[in-house]
């Protein structure tokens, strides 16, 4: 026997037990940013590597450790998007759509990255993500932050997550305070953990958020990100806190909050939860006016957030948050018996959904007895199960079981549509 072939490590199959879960929420998405004015764009898996080096950043962990990188066949490098939001800009700049224009856009699809698989973190895994263009100010940032909320109160998690907020002010800014941040920590650099040692030449901003605990206690008396930025930064954050204040929206300040990618700079964000262990960030973004020209384009103001499919799937799940109509139920089974009855439940069923195009109808195939079909109705868990045979075909009728209550009674084929709607 042949040996079976296994998915790939951290790159997972999405069942039907699970991807109505899912279309449940891709449509929460697509109603909640389209009511904001937001289109969706698609764009590439595979992008050119430079794409991501100068987009992302060299001496980030993504491209330094994560990626899928290779050549094609004429040489050229290519590579599995790791994120959205580079690819995003090189769609809408290359069409045009950036330049003294403004844009809402989103997006939906999987992304690749080769890290340790762990629960909620995967080598294939999904985001959606919201991106605005040609907007400086702080009321667009605003504006996601709480189309953000929106989505939370539409799934019920607005109550188990958390906004945490910062500044991390202008690109001249931050090189200030890295140079003092890289000065301090230069004279405890063998109490620092693995990685912040190696980012202490490369991205110092990411030891901020260092986990280790010897790391964080060095960092209690590190200069104060805080102190560095200067007045047109914090007047964009001051105003964001105000629009936020405004619209009843809560938050914390995190002042360790820098995100992991090079692009980004005055606002950032993140919703996080306690429900997920350590993989507590479901959501986060901020603003990075100064990719689309680091890209090749002409300066524009932008600012994005990106979520998770898989960690916001699980969170629902771990708080029971799904709706029963979310979960993909059969309506209606159909069975038949005889030649003639086979080729009325053909018309019968497309009948049904004909007059509701919301109703799941499941039509018996393949043969088989009566009683074998009816276990076959059982299995489904159907509401109602339609029975035809020669005799209720020569009569024009149809036997209707209700599943929930055993009740069966017979009724009109034409009729037998407005009876099950009404009853749904």
């Amino acid at each position: 026997m042949a040996r079976k072939i296994q998915a790939i490590r951290g790159m997972n199959d999405i069942l039907p037990d699970q991807s109505s879960v899912w279309l449940y929420l891709e449509k929460t998405v697509a109603d909640v940013v389209k009511s904001y004015g937001y289109q969706q764009i698609r764009f590439p898996i595979v992008e050119n590597t430079d794409l991501f080096k100068r987009g992302v950043g060299e001496t980030t962990d993504i491209v330094e450790k994560e990626m899928y990188t290779f050549d094609d066949r004429n040489g050229e490098s290519l590579t599995l998007r790791p994120e959205g939001t580079a690819s995003c800009v090189r769609a809408a700049d290359q069409a045009g759509l950036l330049f003294n224009q403004t844009q809402r856009l989103w997006y939906t699809g999987p992304m690749f990255r080769y890290e340790r698989p762990q629960k909620g973190r995967y080598r294939q895994f999904h985001q959606i993500g919201v991106e605005s263009f040609g907007m400086g100010s702080a009321d667009i940032d605003a504006e996601l932050i709480i189309l953000s909320a929106r989505l939370w109160k539409k799934l019920g998690l607005l109550e188990h997550v958390e906004l945490q907020l910062n500044t991390i002010g202008l690109a001249s800014e931050r090189e200030t305070y890295k140079a003092a941040l890289v000065d301090y920590l230069t004279e405890f650099k063998d109490q620092l953990d693995e990685d912040s040692q190696r980012r202490l030449g490369t991205n110092p901003l990411r030891i901020l958020d260092s986990k280790d605990e010897s790391t964080q206690t060095v960092l209690k008396d590190a200069p104060n990100l805080e102190d560095f930025i200067g007045e047109e930064s914090q007047a964009h954050f001051d105003l964001l806190q105000a629009i936020l204040k405004a619209n009843g929206i809560s938050y914390v300040i995190n002042r360790r909050l820098v995100r992991g990618l090079d692009y980004y700079g005055k606002t950032v964000f993140e919703w996080v939860t306690t429900h997920l262990g350590s993989q507590a960030t479901v959501c986060a973004g901020g603003r990075y006016d100064g990719l689309v020209e680091q890209l090749g384009g002409k300066s524009t103001p932008a600012v994005g957030f990106a979520m998770g499919i898989e960690r916001l799937v699980l969170l629902l799940e771990t708080l029971n948050l799904i709706p029963d109509e979310a979960k993909f139920s059969t309506d209606v089974f159909v069975i038949s018996m005889g030649d003639d009855a086979e080729l009325a439940s053909f018309v019968l069923a497309e009948r049904l959904r004909e007059k509701n195009s919301n109703l799941v109808v499941l039509r018996h195939c393949g043969g088989g007895n009566f009683k074998n079909q009816m276990k076959k109705a059982d299995r489904s868990e159907a509401r109602f199960t339609i029975v035809l045979g020669q005799d209720e075909i020569d009569n024009g009728i149809c036997q209707v079981k209700d599943m929930s209550t055993g009740e069966q009674q017979p009724h009109s084929i034409d009729d037998v549509a407005a009876y099950i709607n009404a009853k749904l």
